[in-house]
């Protein structure tokens, strides 16, 4: 056996714990690359990767004789300081889920290992006159030729993260009055639950620059302050704020993502807990506020009409009934009523029923945009289900428009007046970029692998935003081809897709 091939093991060990990480942790959950406060913890990802891929395909093909070794060993040691800093950039900007830690742990300890395997090898060819030889490794070679293009890739796409977020970052907003302030009790504020979602960012960065006071519910108030900015107070319990606070609105944004995990009996009580658990912590500060807020804005979402294929053909508006047995209809409902348990505290509440929301700093788009890229769109089923939707700027417009209106109160269905299936919408999305769909997936699959979670995707609703049109308010994007054109053109400039 090669004196190589422990140390090939154990370098497949890293590269596959590694790129777990990065997708996992780094990619889905954390969705670094959108986050404006990840740009340093980015950057060294990219040097990392960069350094990573020298270390595989250098070891792949060549025996690093004399001062060659010692530049192998100043890149091993540069990517240990690396991680350190890593380390604690971190801790400083987010609080990492367990099985991250976890596997963080377990990176340590093979790179470790790896160190030891590589010392006598180093060592013995520091011994050597300084020289490049040839010495490859059979499919080995190949194999890690084809790690190190994967990571080079990443750290070229890290890399132009950092510059896309650099160049997004808007000058920091003017710090609002803080928990140790004079005013922090009597300005008034905005409270955001969710506020690091994808949706609350956006609203939070508006309400900010329009010099609102913002509190914000976070799980992590680490992350919260690194990428809300230094203009929020963070709290992870509404039981640190005190009842002198005078907060004016409300808006309840929490919840964990619906479509992903499979609608488990735990998950479905993870889904509601999420959400109503939240709403029912709002109502209870409103209860002990000195002052009571004026506005509660709560999200839910167009699931609440239910999602049968012969409904998805009849149009919606805020009247319509719930489909009591549907888990989606079931978790809507179950919002709506902890919301309205504040209009007894004379409270104004609006219900804000919201489409699938389109922008390119999180939810849907970003992955359907790729796919669409790709040639990769699909019909699913037969392609007649509506698709509600409505853009980003909208969706955070409206919630605006109800903070601000008194006579805005009730059920509001938040989706564009431009109704499509979801045939159109994919058909759309394709035309964005230049390409055409030429492929469809068929209902059953779909229905046997995702059970009830594949009516998000198969039936619809036809909702009809009949409430914000009568109230006045005017969409910015109100037709899906201009929509998606803006977001196109928005994901060209910053690379977002």
């Amino acid at each position: 056996m090669s004196a190589m091939t422990p140390v090939f093991m154990l370098l497949s060990v890293q590269a596959a714990m590694g790129a777990f990480d990065n997708w996992w942790h780094h990619e889905l959950q954390a969705r670094l690359p959108h986050r404006p406060s990840a740009r340093y913890e980015l950057a060294l990802h990219a040097a990392r990767e960069a350094i990573y891929g020298v270390v595989f395909f250098g070891l792949a093909w060549f025996a690093w004789h004399g001062a060659w070794a010692a530049l192998i060993a100043a890149l091993l040691l540069t990517e240990l300081g690396i991680t350190l800093a890593d380390f604690l950039e971190e801790d400083r900007t987010r609080r990492l889920p367990p099985l991250e830690r976890v596997l963080h742990t377990l990176l340590t300890i093979s790179y470790g290992l790896f160190l030891g395997l590589m010392a006598p090898v180093l060592w013995g060819w520091l011994q050597q006159p300084t020289a490049l030889m040839a010495a490859p490794h059979g499919w080995v070679s190949w194999l890690f030729t084809a790690f190190a293009l994967a990571v080079w890739a990443w750290s070229v796409r890290n890399l132009r993260a950092v510059l896309r977020l650099r160049r997004a970052a808007a000058p920091a907003a003017q710090p609002q009055a803080m928990p140790g302030d004079s005013q922090h009790h009597t300005a008034p504020a905005t409270l955001v639950t969710g506020a690091t979602g994808f949706v609350g960012r956006a609203l939070v960065a508006q309400l900010l620059q329009g010099g609102q006071r913002v509190i914000v519910l976070t799980r992590d108030v680490l992350q919260a302050r690194a990428s809300l900015g230094p203009g929020v107070w963070a709290v992870d319990s509404l039981d640190a704020i005190p009842p002198e606070t005078r907060i004016d609105a409300v808006v309840q944004l929490a919840g964990a993502r619906v479509l992903g995990m499979p609608w488990t009996a735990g998950r479905r009580r993870v889904l509601l807990a999420s959400r109503v658990d939240t709403t029912m912590a709002v109502v209870a500060l409103m209860r002990r506020l000195h002052h009571r807020p004026q506005v509660l804005v709560s999200a839910s979402a167009v699931g609440f009409y239910g999602a049968s294929p012969n409904a998805s053909m009849e149009p919606l508006d805020e009247n319509a009934p719930p489909r009591p047995g549907e888990f989606q209809s079931d978790l809507c409902a179950a919002i709506e009523h902890e919301a309205r348990r504040a209009e007894a505290l004379g409270v104004r509440v609006v219900r804000l029923r919201l489409g699938v929301v389109l922008g390119n700093g999180g939810g849907a788009y970003p992955m359907q945009a790729l796919s669409a890229r790709l040639g990769l769109g699909a019909v699913l089923g037969h392609g007649h289900q509506a698709a509600p939707w409505i853009h980003l700027t909208d969706a955070v417009g409206l919630i605006r428009f109800a903070l601000a209106r008194s006579d805005v109160q009730g059920a509001i269905n938040a989706v564009a007046p431009d109704g499509v299936s979801q045939r159109s919408f994919v058909q759309a999305l394709a035309a964005s970029f230049g390409r055409r769909v030429w492929l469809a997936m068929p209902a059953a699959p779909l229905r046997w692998a995702m059970g009830e979670m594949s009516t998000l995707l198969l039936d619809g609703q036809n909702v009809v935003p009949q409430a914000a049109l009568a109230l006045g308010y005017s969409f910015v994007h109100p037709n899906l081809p201009g929509a998606l054109r803006d977001l196109a053109v928005q994901g060209e400039s910053s690379g977002a897709t």
